[in-house]
């Protein structure tokens, strides 16, 4: 009987000791997990999709976090395009040394020769987009301001889509066509790699007034200004130069809300932030629950 009591114990203890283990190997686990995330959707996400010490000012936000309602999405769609008039003069009006960039993006098929890919995001944008997004030139070069100005029917490319069109070959100076209309490629950009599994090197940018321009937005219209500063604090300074030269722009009297989005990456990094608090709040009571039954079982 003695001999086994004493067993008894020592498999409780033993399975106490498993129990244990188990939980704090769990515990170290998903706290790396949740680490990697952070720098994932800091360097990633946040800083590949809008970009470090950038903004945006757009009609609404490109990235909407939370729940957005009919209400407001109703609000926003009722809200003033953004012009060619309005970038000029936030462009001017921001007084911290910046770059500044037109955007518009819309999705098309691209073919050249019997090739086609479908789903491809094309953007019009002017020369210093590349900058701004830091997306490097593998191959061949990017455009000029003289060419956007010009409105020149080339375009450069992401690496997947080059590979995809050209399967191998030499696609500088080659012929894709967007929308049917001859584009001569100029360039490639260097692999970006993926975002939840969704690859970033699938787009086609051409300059801002190019024939492209009649397909992406209505005219003297743009998606978006770019904004992109030295640092931190020069962007949040660029940023309320902005407000105040959209605001005095749409004649919004003090205690009017913006009719317009100034987009960061603040958002989206406060938003996985808490999520990435509460699993580490939450994690060690899950630990010590396990803990406790393994013990008391």
């Amino acid at each position: 009987m003695a001999f086994q009591t004493i067993r008894a114990q020592k498999l409780k203890s033993g399975f106490s000791i498993i129990g244990v283990f188990i939980g704090v190997m769990f515990l170290i686990a998903v706290v790396s997990v949740v680490e990697g995330m952070n720098r994932y959707m800091t360097d990633k996400f946040a800083g590949t999709l809008l970009g470090v010490n950038t903004f945006r000012l757009r009609q609404f936000p490109d990235v909407q976090i939370g729940n957005v309602t009919d209400s407001m999405w109703r609000t926003w769609m009722r809200r003033p395009r953004v012009t060619y008039e309005d970038a000029q003069a936030v462009a001017q009006g921001v007084s911290v040394p910046v770059l500044a960039a037109w955007e518009s993006n819309t999705r098309a098929a691209l073919s050249a020769g019997r090739r086609q890919v479908k789903e491809v995001q094309v953007t019009a944008a002017t020369e210093l987009y590349f900058d701004i997004r830091s997306l490097n030139i593998e191959q061949g070069r990017a455009f000029t301001g003289q060419e956007v100005q010009a409105g020149l029917p080339i375009v450069v490319l992401g690496h997947d889509l080059a590979d995809k069109l050209f399967e191998g070959q030499d696609p500088i100076g080659r012929d894709v066509k967007i929308f049917d209309i001859p584009y001569r490629v100029i360039g490639v950009v260097e692999k970006q790699g993926n975002l939840f599994g969704l690859s970033l090197d699938k787009f086609a940018v051409a300059p801002a007034s190019a024939p492209l321009k009649r397909y992406v937005n209505q005219p003297r219209v743009i998606d978006a200004l770019a904004i992109k500063a030295g640092t931190q604090a020069d962007m949040r300074e660029a940023m309320a130069q902005a407000e105040a030269v959209m605001r005095s722009r749409r004649h919004l009297r003090p205690r009017e809300p913006d009719n317009f989005a100034l987009e960061t990456a603040d958002e989206v990094l406060d938003f996985w932030g808490k999520i990435s608090r509460i699993l580490f709040y939450a994690l060690p009571g899950l630990v010590a629950v396990s803990s406790w039954a393994a013990s008391s079982s």
